[in-house]
């Protein structure tokens, strides 16, 4: 799609209602990034920040923010706004349905940018951590991914169920696609919005789409995961599920994730532990449970900081491109 082509659909699309959305920076430019927080889910919190988000680019547009430079244009999606579909499904009671020209038009919006994030909840039942998802990722994806400097950058098969219709629509065009979990689907967990908005600021400049921000040099406790190093924890039975421990902490192994109690006599029926050490990226919320149920994920250690520290390198030469403007 033509610059000219992505203003003027960007236009009708605003003047229609269809996708309310944030259009930000040199419209002679095609898009650098868009951001979309997925609109099939009660997805909160990247609602919250990419709003955010917007407001602090608009501010550097106009001038308000002196000593910054929106060198590049940004499309920014926080939300989709249609008419809730007929038949009361459980998708319609917490956020309306997504109509096919609302989603048609977010992809042709969107597509003609080459950075393409969508920000998702994993899970409704799940708290995550912030963290970056790869799906069959390319050298770029693998490098891009670290500019981002969240805890961790996670590779999973093209086929998992969790990319999104959109990622799948954003796939055969050329540029780099990212997903982000963060927080809970259907709540807004502050903590994670406030470091997924430090990442997005940090990717804006290190990507060079905005100059001046003079991000802090400290060292950011960053670590890349295969598919291997996903150790998933399932319950061995049914129950009230309760766990006191936060995302993003080290575990060890044999530690105890929380405990299943018995919903009549309020006693417990099971100490839930990790099998393995290593980074407690996602627990359950949702007490009611199942056996066979998803407890937590942990992203074990095996061969982590070597893995680590060359994806680390790999993001600091991409810096370095994007600085230089290769």
């Amino acid at each position: 799609m033509s610059d000219n082509a992505v203003s003027s659909l960007s236009a009708r699309l605003w003047r229609k209602g269809l996708l309310p959305h944030h259009d930000i920076g040199p419209r002679e430019r095609a898009p650098k990034l868009a951001l979309v927080a997925d609109p099939r889910e009660a997805e909160l919190n990247g609602m919250f920040v990419l709003s955010r988000l917007a407001t602090f680019l608009r501010g550097i547009e106009t001038g308000e923010r002196r000593g910054l430079r929106l060198r590049e244009r940004v499309v920014i999606v926080p939300a989709v706004e249609s008419p809730v579909g007929a038949g009361g499904g459980r998708g319609q009671r917490h956020y309306p349905q997504v109509s096919r020209a609302a989603a048609e038009a977010m992809v042709e919006l969107t597509q003609a940018a080459y950075y393409r994030v969508s920000i998702r909840p994993a899970s409704p039942e799940v708290e995550d951590m912030p963290q970056v998802c790869l799906y069959a990722p390319n050298d770029d994806e693998r490098a891009s991914a670290c500019l981002f400097g969240l805890p961790a950058v996670i590779e999973r098969p093209v086929e998992d169920t969790a990319p999104s219709d959109l990622m799948r629509a954003w796939r055969p065009c050329r540029g780099e696609n990212f997903v982000i979990h963060a927080g809970q689907a259907g709540g807004l967990q502050t903590g994670h919005c406030e470091t997924l908005f430090r990442a997005l600021v940090a990717f804006l400049d290190r990507t060079g789409i905005v100059g001046g921000l003079r991000p802090s040099n400290e060292d950011e406790d960053l670590h890349y995961f295969g598919l291997e190093q996903i150790c998933v924890v399932l319950a061995e039975q049914s129950g009230i599920f309760a766990s006191n421990l936060s995302v993003g902490r080290w575990v060890r192994a044999g530690e105890a994730l929380g405990h299943i109690y018995d919903g009549v006599s309020g006693n417990i029926q099971a100490r839930v532990v990790t099998p393995v050490a290593g980074l407690l990226a996602s627990v359950r919320r949702q007490p009611l449970l199942c056996a066979g149920g998803l407890v937590a994920q942990v992203l074990t250690s095996d061969s982590m900081t070597q893995r680590g520290l060359a994806r680390r390198r790999l993001g600091e030469r991409h810096e370095r491109q994007a600085r230089r403007g290769l």
